[in-house]
């Protein structure tokens, strides 16, 4: 005969753990991944702040819509891991500011900085890229 099952109760229980980041964000950024992409990117706007470089560029009609980011880091900025950590912060940055500040139908490419962009606090970080987005579309008017 089994006992009867206890209440769950405790840290591993499904209703306990908190939802993950992911399902905050009302709708997942496309990421870039053809290299196509990154290079019209490339020609299009740019403005650079102190943690990154922004380029900018509003897709042709018959493009698609909707909003995609792309992120790079040359190895300037360190070995694979000082990379990875740079790109991985320049993703939660994106994802916090672009629905509010980005546009639709735009492509952004965000590069890391050497050093500047693992290390600087993350709310100026922020303030960078939208600070960044803001003078590439006041370049529009």
């Amino acid at each position: 005969m089994t006992p009867p099952e206890a209440p769950e109760v405790g840290r591993n229980h499904p209703g306990n753990t908190p939802p993950a980041a992911s399902v905050c964000v009302s709708e997942p950024l496309t990421v870039l991944k053809k290299r196509s992409d990154f290079l019209k990117a490339a020609r299009a706007r740019r403005q650079g702040t102190s943690s990154m470089m922004v380029q900018a560029r509003k897709r042709a009609p018959g493009e698609g819509n909707g909003m995609r980011v792309g992120f790079t880091c040359s190895k300037k900025v360190g070995n694979a891991v000082a990379r990875n950590r740079a790109k991985r912060r320049l993703r939660e940055a994106a994802r916090a500011v672009l629905p509010e500040a980005g546009r639709d139908g735009w492509d952004y490419v965000l590069i890391g900085r050497a050093e500047v962009t693992a290390n600087r606090p993350y709310d100026a970080l922020l303030d960078d890229l939208r600070y960044a987005l803001r003078k590439v579309h006041a370049a529009e008017k």
